[in-house]
């Protein structure tokens, strides 16, 4: 497949792992019509590196050490009009994808999926279409369509912040202080976000967060 111009399509790669990204790059560069521009391996880097390439397709992923690769779909796209983000994610769920969806994202793989899979979904997005792993597009959907409520969405302003502070490991006197509230304000934070996100136990909640990318 060549871009609309005639050339072979241009490729960053975002992947802060060596043995993924090496494998992912050596399947795309025999592909052929697909040309790696470029390898990332963080969001910094990734906006610096599109900016200087400008390539047609970012295949960004999520988890990067400065970041959720989620939130660079907007910057990506400011500095490369016409860019289509595709996201790579180890663990996905459609809350994750449905970010990815309303960010302008093209798309959302598995890591999981066969590099032939992967090849495949690289040339669909360059192409215009958007492209979600088999495993995640009936959720999204339903996710997107409105049928299935986005776990955390009911969670308010400061019970966000609790959520946070889980999330580094605070423990619910430590919320407390934080927050600069009375303990058994802190715990009644700590509680509610327990129920909205169905968790037995603050770990549990966590967890939960991480998999629906309320966290990273």
């Amino acid at each position: 497949m060549l871009a609309a111009s005639g050339r072979p399509v241009r490729v960053l790669l975002v992947e802060d792992h060596d043995m993924v990204a090496e494998a992912i790059g050596l399947a795309l560069e025999r592909s052929p019509g697909l040309e790696i521009v470029g390898r990332s391996a963080s969001l910094a880097a990734a906006l610096a590196d599109a900016e200087r390439h400008q390539p047609d397709v970012v295949l960004l992923d999520r988890r990067l050490p400065d970041g959720d690769g989620i939130s660079a779909i907007a910057g990506l796209e400011a500095l490369v009009p016409g860019v289509r983000v595709l996201v790579l994610t180890g663990e996905g769920s459609a809350s994750v994808a449905a970010r990815v969806a309303a960010a302008g994202g093209a798309g959302l793989m598995l890591k999981s999926s066969g590099l032939g899979e992967l090849e495949d979904a690289v040339r669909r997005v360059a192409s215009g279409e958007v492209v979600f792993s088999q495993e995640l597009l009936g959720t999204v959907l339903e996710r997107l369509s409105g049928r299935t409520p986005v776990l955390g969405a009911t969670l308010t302003p400061r019970e966000r912040e609790t959520l946070d502070l889980l999330g580094e490991g605070c423990t619910t006197s430590d919320i407390s202080t934080r927050l600069g509230v009375a303990l058994n304000t802190g715990r009644n934070h700590v509680q509610r976000v327990l129920e909205k996100l169905g968790a037995r136990s603050q770990l549990e909640a966590v967890t939960i967060a991480r998999r629906e990318g309320l966290l990273t």
